[in-house]
């Protein structure tokens, strides 16, 4: 889907970033500067009164599918809870050239970074491959840290995506209607690498949050930035009541699978997991 006009301005956008921002650090899921927030906006948004200052970027793939846009992206070493104080400090807004290849880098002068997230590759494939394929003129992705989420990626049964999805949908009715698709999973990859950019491109085409094995979670949603830091919140609730169950000695069992297939019958939700 597409956002339309009237559209949303660049203020409306800071605040609602510093607020996903915030609630990442809420739930314990950006611990430090862990953690990376971009939005990608397809409309003209005046940038220039906030962040004056620019530069020429070398992006690091081209992505001349965006030429024009803007995105506001997190820096490198920021803390995402920082932003809703001083939102220019901790982000700049680039615009992709023609030809996909550079881009201008603008910035305040209040700027506290010397790059863009270290994971900007990801990012920007991301956002190409989704607006590509869908046609949407927005889109946005949150890289997040989550606890249950990343503790859970580290023991064998759980880095198998069904056995996983199975065992984390079966806390709550709101995983399964939120997250009708399940979780993918990565495997650990170096961060920032290009098998880790290309692994959750892959993976994002079948799900909105992907688990990064041993490091985190990548959310994503082409309505709003807190859409997306939703989809982390729901799936690391879930992972919360799994590893309370493992504490416990899984003495529970969750929603059955009739309960779950009344569940999506009540709610029309198709999903392939149970």
């Amino acid at each position: 889907m597409s956002i339309e006009a009237p559209f949303p301005e660049l203020d409306e956008y800071l605040v609602w970033m510093g607020e996903a921002g915030w609630r990442l650090s809420e739930i314990e899921a950006s611990e430090g500067a862990a953690g990376n927030i971009s939005v990608c906006i397809g409309w003209p948004v005046e940038i220039r009164r906030k962040f004056p200052l620019s530069e020429t970027l070398n992006l690091p793939l081209a992505v001349p599918e965006l030429a024009g846009m803007t995105l506001i992206i997190t820096g490198s070493g920021r803390r995402l809870r920082d932003m809703m104080q001083e939102p220019t400090a901790n982000v700049g807004c680039l615009v992709v050239d023609k030809g996909g290849k550079t881009g201008q880098l603008y910035t305040s002068p209040k700027r506290l970074f010397a790059n863009l997230t270290s994971e900007l590759n990801s990012h920007l494939a991301v956002h190409r491959d989704q607006i590509v394929n869908s046609g949407t003129n927005f889109h946005a992705v949150v890289h997040a840290q989550p606890p249950h989420l990343t503790f859970l990626s580290h023991i064998s049964r759980y880095q198998d995506q069904k056995y996983l999805n199975q065992h984390l949908l079966r806390w709550e009715p709101e995983t399964i209607v939120n997250l009708p698709e399940g979780v993918g999973f990565v495997p650990f990859h170096v961060p920032g690498s290009e098998e880790q950019m290309s692994a959750t491109l892959k993976t994002l085409h079948e799900h909105r949050v992907v688990i990064w094995a041993k490091h985190g979670v990548v959310a994503r949603s082409d309505t709003s930035v807190k859409r997306a830091s939703d989809r982390v919140e729901y799936a690391e609730t879930a992972a919360s009541y799994e590893y309370l169950n493992l504490v416990a000695g899984e003495q529970a069992e969750g929603l059955s699978v009739e309960e779950i297939h009344a569940i999506c019958k009540a709610f029309n939700i198709q999903q392939t997991i149970y």
